[in-house]
């Protein structure tokens, strides 16, 4: 059964990093933005299988709000 999760993905120095908030401790990392959506959705999917079905709805049914704020500093 397919699912919609949340995927934080941020650039860095030394490549890409992804999270998925619902998913505590559910994090990949990669040296492209294709390697790390290949290696989160691997993580998510691996993740979500330990997972009961009443787990999976618990964990996913979670709100995740995000936004983009314009702040000024000094």
């Amino acid at each position: 059964m397919p699912y919609k999760v949340n995927v934080v993905i941020e650039k860095g120095e030394y490549g890409y990093y992804a999270y998925c908030p619902e998913l505590e401790g559910c994090q990949t990392q990669g040296d492209s933005l294709e390697e790390v959506l290949s290696n989160i959705k691997e993580a998510i999917e691996l993740y979500l299988e330990t997972l009961s079905k009443d787990e999976i709805k618990i964990f996913l049914s979670k709100e995740i709000l995000t936004t983009s704020l314009e702040v000024r500093v000094g």
